[in-house]
Formats: structure tokens, sequence, C-alpha cells
């Protein structure tokens, strides 16, 4: 390959710093197309005019696809082809400044020149990202963040708990490049017909489209299967993962099986990653309060039995969050007004075109209801839109009873990483209008119409007399002490009587341990009461769950759902119902004097267990780009109850600057407890 031929001088530090390319962990020529690089022939004697090139990629090279292109030395740079313009010459060498068209499609190219006398054979990678592509993105710090940023923040937890934890990308970390080539080789895309594939990689939302499918292993084997189940036994915790490049490397190693396994956050985070290693800017985008709209109707149903127990019997479903992605890139199919942020999700819900695959659906697209446009954009303007119907439900008579319906509480907080900092920044206006104005119900019905939903009877929708039924009371559930694993669970249950006369009820309630997608997994407690509400009376019901009851059944997500049926006499049923998400106890990191390259510094992480039991299986895993290669794992002594460990290794940091090193610690009582910090890395 050229950079071991004595013959051609890639001017490999120099191409890689103007493209924008040093970070890649690569001995071959990595440049961006749309901007020129510099190669220089030696032992050439002559004259430059007789020099022929042609690149090339791809199985079936051919100049009507775009696949291959021929081309001499010329005077000017061609934004519409391939070209190559003399820079120097002397007795025995030829330096030629080589562009590649802004349009160009991305791949590993054999590029080769030929004179006279003699010929050489190269090759080359060729990537996204200069102006005049469709990915540009004219804010520095913008494309520093979503194309080069090798660290992210991913945020988690529900509408009233929200965290987040950090992720290692690694885009740039060894032979994730050529994994990400071999990720589009295996798509049925590729399988199907190679050569249109190969041709259509110049266009970003071809790619886009291609890899979300590619990512998860539904259709085929792709990098990850999805597994929301609770029982994660013959694979990984998906929550025990904290970067992309062991689940890559991973999927390469074992012959290209399918990693077990992801959820959407992995996904998302896999999909960043492969994105960014190709140039197209790409973040991760959590959305709260995530509709999942099977039938394609705006609108989604959960229904609960008489006992307050939700019932997991419908295809919709309301997850306390998803991660999907936004690239950057135009949309000429669609006009410039739709481009910009495009959404991807790489997470297997629905079938589009008979692969699991979604995208990209235009944001300003779903913004203004324009659902009809390509791709997806119902089902993505259902998760932050759909409006929600809470159904009572008989399984012994098939009876349902609509409870209430909610047109506000689906896609909220709505969040990302701030660009250049740690911190989270709220996207929702970007998604939608404002919750409850005009226009968000006008722009609500837009797309219903556009659907075809406004003149289509539904017999599962409720009747125009059910929506107007009016409750006797209200309810709600409040915290009344500290959410975390390990510690007794304390709410106050208020009810109110929004009527003039006595009430009375019969309260059913529950408490369900859930993964984040609000499937219930175990139940941990349940209660009823009798309870008569004065006219206009407020009434305050405590309720403790002790940790003893929910330990064993907590799953690895730390998240319960409570709920209270409100049967009320004479009246129509109400449900109280809240998600809450338990904190796991906090680690710290320090590092222990100053960090300098190709230095040791010690780093200590702290953690106290909080519990009055002895903690055991105790095992610390640590990474960071540019800061250690690979995962380091500890395995750490049990600890008794209230005992502090102190967990010592070494770092030798191997690159200047501001770096992230990412922790996660697990035991048999608490599970993945990750923490990030930032290190600045000096001379």
């Amino acid at each position: 390959i050229a950079a071991t031929q004595p013959s051609t001088n890639w001017h490999l530090k120099e191409n890689a710093r103007d493209h924008h390319t040093s970070k890649f962990s690569s001995k071959e020529l990595i440049v961006r197309r749309g901007q020129a690089f510099t190669v220089t022939f030696n032992g050439t004697e002559q004259p430059e005019q007789n020099l022929t090139f042609t690149a090339e990629t791809g199985p079936k090279p051919s100049k009507l696809a775009k696949t291959q292109a021929t081309f001499g030395i010329s005077s000017t740079v061609s934004t519409e082809s391939w070209s190559a313009v003399l820079q120097s010459t002397s007795s025995n060498s030829v330096s030629v400044s080589i562009s590649s068209p802004p349009n160009a499609v991305l791949g590993r190219y054999r590029l080769s020149v030929q004179s006279t006398s003699s010929s050489s054979n190269f090759g080359t990678y060729l990537w996204f990202g200069f102006p005049g592509d469709d990915v540009f993105m004219p804010n520095m710090s913008e494309c520093e963040e979503y194309v080069l940023e090798e660290f992210g923040i991913i945020f988690a937890g529900n509408k009233n708990h929200i965290n987040g934890f950090g992720w290692n990308y690694g885009q740039f970390q060894e032979d994730i490049l050529n994994i990400c080539l071999s990720m589009l080789d295996r798509s049925l895309y590729y399988r199907q017909d190679p050569a249109t594939d190969v041709a259509h990689r110049n266009d970003p939302k071809y790619l886009g489209r291609v890899l979300s499918s590619v990512v998860n292993a539904n259709d085929d084997q792709g990098v990850l299967l999805g597994n929301w189940s609770g029982d994660y036994e013959g694979g990984k915790n998906p929550s025990s993962w904290t970067g992309s490049g062991e689940i890559l490397q991973n999927w390469k190693k074992s012959g290209f099986k399918p990693v077990r396994y992801g959820q959407c956050w992995v996904f998302a985070a896999v999909l960043t990653t492969v994105l960014r290693c190709l140039g197209i800017p790409t973040r991760t985008i959590t959305n709260f309060s995530s509709a999942h709209d099977a039938d394609r109707n705006l609108r989604v149903d959960e229904f609960y039995d008489a006992s307050g127990n939700h019932l997991d019997r419908a295809a919709d479903s309301i997850w306390n969050f998803h991660v999907w992605n936004e690239s950057w890139f135009s949309r000429s199919d669609l006009g410039s007004s739709y481009s910009g942020w495009q959404i991807l999700d790489a997470t297997p819900q629905e079938q589009s075109g008979g692969i699991y695959q979604c995208g990209p659906a235009s944001r300003n697209a779903i913004k203004e209801g324009d659902v009809d446009l390509d791709y997806d954009c119902p089902f993505v303007f259902a998760e932050v839109n759909a409006d929600c119907m809470y159904w009572n439900y008989d399984p012994d008579t098939g009876k349902k009873t609509l409870m209430y319906s909610e047109s506000t509480v689906i896609g909220q907080f709505m969040s990302t990483k701030a660009v250049g900092r740690d911190d989270r920044v709220d996207v929702t206006n970007h998604y939608k209008y404002e919750e409850g104005s005009t226009k968000e119900r006008d722009v609500f019905k837009k797309a219903r119409k556009k659907l075809g939903l406004e003149d289509k009877f539904d017999p599962t929708a409720p009747t125009p007399h059910e929506i107007d039924l009016k409750p006797d009371i209200s309810g709600k559930f409040k915290v009344a002490g500290p959410l975390d694993v390990g510690k007794d669970i304390n709410l106050t249950l208020v009810l109110a009587n929004l009527q003039s006369d006595a009430k009375a009820l019969h309260i059913n309630m529950t408490a369900w341990s859930t993964v984040y997608t609000r499937r219930p997994v175990k139940e941990i407690w349940k209660d009823s009461v009798f309870v008569t509400l004065s006219p206009k009376e407020e009434k305050q019901y405590p309720i403790m769950i002790p940790y003893t009851e929910y330990q064993q059944q907590l799953t690895t997500d730390n998240m319960i759902e409570i709920t209270a049926l409100c049967h009320v006499e004479g009246g129509i049923q109400v449900l109280v119902q809240r998600d809450i998400t338990l904190d796991n106890p906090a680690i710290d990191i320090q590092v222990l004097g100053e960090a300098k390259v190709n230095k040791e510094v010690n780093v200590e992480v702290l953690f106290t267990n909080p519990i009055d039991m002895e903690v055991m299986d105790c095992v610390l895993q640590v990474e960071g780009n540019d800061l250690i290669r690979g995962i380091l794992q500890i395995d750490v002594p049990p600890l008794k109850a209230s005992e502090t460990s102190s967990m010592k290794f070494t770092l030798t940091p191997f690159e200047t600057g501001p770096k992230h090193l990412l922790v996660n610690f697990s035991c048999d009582k608490f599970t993945d407890i990750k923490t990030f910090k930032m290190v600045n890395v000096i001379d």
C-alpha cells in the first residue's frame, strides 16, 4: 500500500492535518472529499503531462456509476470531477495536488498513476466533509464536537429525574474505520446489489438509512442484538457497556456475529461512532416519555386492570426515555427548508421498507407536521407528539373503559450534550411547538390529516362522550424522601375531592419493577384502602416500600412504576401513576498528580458501601481514549457495611489535551455505577 512504497511520498502527516484525520490509528492515507491532498512521485522521469490517474472503488468500478474516474494533470481544480494540479517538479520527482469532487463516493479507493514507461498503485480512504459537501457544517466548534469528539454524554432516567453518563465513542480507535466499511459491505443492500450499493455511498441519507439497519441484528446479522427482557444471560447487560469500540471490535473478532446485548442508547451510541468515523456530524438525542406508536394512528393506548396493574397487552407503549441520533446533512430530495438535523434510529422497533431501519426524517418536517415526507416521519412524529389513552381493561370480559386521555405528556425534556461542555442542552422546541399552544394542536391536526386519520373511522378510538367525562377526584404521588438504591422508598399519595359532595373511594395500589421501556417485570408491593373524602377535601396517604421488599425484584435499570387505581362510587375511575428511578450510590475519581504525556500518573477510585450488609463480586472497569489502551478491569475484594474501597491504578497518557476517564463499578447489590472525569494532559 502506498505508505510502504519508496517511490511514493504520501505526505501522511501534512495531509492528515489538513483533512482533520490525524486522530485515525492508521498508516494509510485518509482524506475528506472536496479538498485537495498532495502526493509526490519519486523516480518519475517522464514529463508531468504524460501522467494519467485512475481512482476507483467498489467491486465493479464504473465511470457511469461514478465509482471510477480517469484524469490527467490540469491547470485548475474541478468541483465536478476528480482532478490533479501540478505543484512542483524536479529532475526525478513530481508533486501533484489531487482533488475529489464534494459528491464523490465514500470508501476505500485504489489510486493508480500511469506514465508512458511505468505505473504504480496505492490506496486511500475517502471520507465526508468539506465545503460543498452535503454534510458540511459551517460552525467549526460544532464540527469538532459532532465529528472529531470521541467522548459523549447520554441522558437517561425519566422526565422527573434526568441523569447522564459518559460514553467513549472512540471513532478513531484502531481498525474502527475498516469495521465501518465492513458494516456497509454486510448490509442487505450490498448483498442484493453490490455495485449499486457502492455507487450510492456518496449520499449521507442513503448511508444513514443503511447503517441504521446494520447496527441492529434483526435482518442482517448486524452489530448488536437487542434485549429488553431484564434477563441478560449469555451476553452483557446493556447498561454495562461504556464505549462503542469494545462492541465493534467484538463483532469483528467473532466473525461478525451479533454482540449480545444492546438497548436504545447502545444502538444510538454505536451509530454515532460509525457516522462520526465516516465524517457525518452526529449526536445522540434522548426523548423522555417517548411513544412507540405501533399502528400509525398517532395515539398510544395503555391498559390497567382493576387492581391497578399495568398490563403488557398493547403493541403501543410509552418508554421512560428513548435515545436516537441526529445527523447533519442537506436534503436535496425534499428541499432546503428540510436540511440540517436529520433523525436516524438504529433501535429495532418497527419495520420500514421491510427492514428494521428508521430515517432519515427531517427534524424540520417533524416540527411542522409534514409526516408525508421520507423517511419514517409518522413514527418519529408520534414518538414526540402522540396523544395518550389510559384504559381500564377487564381480562375476563374483554371490556375496556377509558379512564382519561392526555395530549401533553409525550416528548419531554429532549436532551443532548452541549457543544464543548459536559452539560445538557434541551432541544424540545426544535421538535415541536409549545405544548398546549394553538400552533402545536394545529400541527397535530395537520399530521393526522396527512395520514388520512381525520376522516377514517377508528373502532378502537374513544368516543367524544368518553373523552368529555370529567373525574370527581384528582390524585398524584409525591416523593417524600431520597430515592436511592439500598434505602426505603417513601412516597405520599395525595387525593383531592373536586366536588361539593362527599366521595367514597376504594383504592388499589401496586408497585412493579420495570425496564426503562416501562414493561412490568416483577411485582414489588401492593395495598388496598378505603377512603372517604369530604367536599373539596384533600387527604394524604403515606406509602413506604422497604428495601428488603424491592431488593431482589429491582431490574438493573433501577426503575419502579407505582399506580393507584381509584374506584369512585358513582363516578369514573381515576388512575394515579408515577415512574421513579432510584439512584445508585456515588463513586469518586481522584487523579493523584499532573497528567503528562508518556508519564505514569496514579488514579484512585473511592466507593463506600451504603447498606448494612456486605457487598460481593465487586469489579471496576476503566476506559478512556488517549489515556489507556483497551479496557482495564480490576477485581475488588468484598466490602462490609459502611466500608470504603480505595481502588488504585496507573495511567500513561499518550496524547495532550482534555481527555475523559470513564469508570464503571458493579457488585452483587449495585450494578453499573458510572462516572467520568475530565483529565487535562500536558506535555
